[in-house]
């Protein structure tokens, strides 16, 4: 990876200000933030924070982000959570921009299940390259990933390939534009 800072894209709304610098702070040392506060508002959460990253998922980006780094990052996530209780109190995107980019959704209603989300996160890279194996998809260009609660997994939930959408239904892609 460069030397030179590469901008990363921080909004969120419903956030402390102590929790905004938390977050700032850990992601400063590594890229230079674009930081704006989200006006459209999710009538269902109290927050919402959305992270766009300028570099692939995969373990090049982990090594170099710095494994201690991200999981200060997960720690603070995790305690957000807590302060905010139960129901659908906080909901996290973080964006990342290879190709196909990859999106991971974060709105779990339990403490533990959001908790084993952000722990499992950073594992999907093991399976990423035989869940981007598509047989009858071409020209992936995004790929939505939420956390199933029943298995306890990220699973893939929707993709957009050839500016169609497609979401994940009974273990099928069905185009739904």
């Amino acid at each position: 990876m460069s030397e030179e800072f590469l901008s990363i894209e921080l909004r969120h709304y419903g956030v402390s200000p102590w929790e905004v610098e938390v977050i700032y702070g850990l992601l400063a040392e590594r890229f230079k933030i674009i930081q704006n506060e989200i006006f459209d508002r999710d009538p269902n959460f109290v927050s919402v924070i959305e992270i766009s990253v300028p570099l692939s998922f995969n373990e090049e980006f982990f090594k170099w982000f710095e494994y201690h780094r991200w999981d200060k990052i997960k720690y603070i996530f995790k305690e957000m959570k807590r302060r905010r209780g139960r129901k659908n109190s906080l909901k996290i995107g973080i964006e990342f921009f290879g190709r196909p980019k990859i999106e991971f959704l974060l709105d779990s209603e339990q403490k533990d299940t959001f908790d084993s989300a952000l722990e499992k996160l950073d594992f999907v890279i093991e399976l990423l390259t035989y869940h981007l194996n598509f047989e009858s998809i071409d020209d992936v260009s995004k790929v939505i990933y939420k956390f199933d609660v029943d298995t306890r997994k990220w699973k893939m939930h929707t993709l957009f390939a050839n500016n169609k959408k497609f979401l994940l239904v009974n273990n099928n892609w069905r185009m739904t534009i």
